[in-house]
């Protein structure tokens, strides 16, 4: 079996969501005129993730199913990949968060909450001081990483240092592969703030939106580590990244079947053609996030912490 899908996964419920003006500055997916009344918003994004939750578990995905506390108020609590990941010789993992009212989200109680759930740890490698430096790494939103291969994938931002990156790549004996993206914005060209949004990486094949990587020889290095590494490829367009449509996570269901997560947006998005190709290999799970998508800037992949962490004996 593939080491990119796990069968447990980590989400956060939230209590207080809604627009966060200290991430709107370099995440040009939220749309700040989209803010409503604080409590509905937040009432509208429970209901996108309680009827996510349902489609997983009714797919044989184990969800721990965490609720954020009132205070302190964490309106992007709802993306825990950000802030932790956990793998599957025991370490955690704990990641700088440029926002400084996203660092409030990391949690003291993680280590009882996941052994009460049966998960043991080993480690806990915390990189959350590299924040006084003014340095961060923001998880599984910033790193792709290909268990199957050992090779990890980042695109340069604000939000993803690059030595930061490395040192944990040679902490977990992953391949570090840098390279930068960007998006069209007002301003001309940015750089995306999470690599996650343009790049989804399953067992057979990685979704990739190369044409945002403006460097054509950093292009076809991703290109060709990619394919050098027995995968195949699933190029979408820049107007589909921009419908969440690489914002995608495998998961492991019932009976070890195999998924591909994505939300009602990113669906949408694809072309029969791409369809049919990811449903060669995996069935599509799919819901509406789109509150969540507007004010919050991130997708399905964003709400989902793998658990990869071994079994309590």
């Amino acid at each position: 079996m593939t080491k990119n899908a796990t069968n447990s996964i980590l989400m956060i419920r939230p209590v207080r969501f809604g627009m966060n003006a200290q991430t709107a500055v370099d995440n040009f997916y939220q749309q700040v005129e989209a803010a409503g009344e604080a409590h509905e918003d937040n009432k509208k994004a429970q209901v996108e993730f309680d009827a996510f939750v349902v489609k997983l578990r009714l797919a044989g995905v184990k969800v721990v199913e965490v609720p954020d506390t009132d205070n302190p108020h964490t309106p992007d609590s709802i993306f825990p990949n950000n802030w932790i990941s956990m793998h599957e010789d025991g370490t955690v993992v704990l990641y700088p968060m440029k926002a400084e009212n996203r660092r409030l989200e990391r949690r003291s109680d993680i280590e009882q909450i996941l052994t009460s759930e049966g998960f043991a740890f080993k480690e806990v490698y915390d990189l959350s001081a590299a924040e006084d430096e003014q340095r961060y790494l923001e998880g599984t939103g910033c790193i792709i990483f290909d268990h199957d291969q050992k090779i990890a994938y980042m695109a340069r931002s604000q939000r993803a240092d690059h030595q930061l990156f490395e040192r944990l790549c040679e902490k977990l004996g992953y391949e570090p592969i840098v390279f930068s993206a960007f998006q069209d914005t007002p301003d001309g060209r940015r750089p995306i703030y999470h690599t996650n949004v343009l790049m989804c990486m399953t067992d057979k094949y990685a979704v990739l939106c190369a044409d945002a990587i403006d460097n054509e020889t950093e292009r076809q290095y991703v290109l060709n580590k990619i394919e050098k590494s027995g995968k195949e490829l699933l190029l979408i367009s820049e107007a589909q990244k921009h419908q969440f449509g690489g914002n995608m996570l495998l998961v492991e269901g019932k009976h070890k079947s195999l998924h591909l997560v994505m939300s009602s947006s990113a669906f949408n998005s694809l072309t029969k053609d791409q369809l049919n190709f990811i449903e060669k290999y995996h069935s599509i799970i799919h819901a509406n996030l789109k509150t969540i998508e507007t004010l919050g800037g991130g997708s399905a992949r964003c709400m989902l912490a793998e658990i990869y962490l071994p079994k309590l004996v």
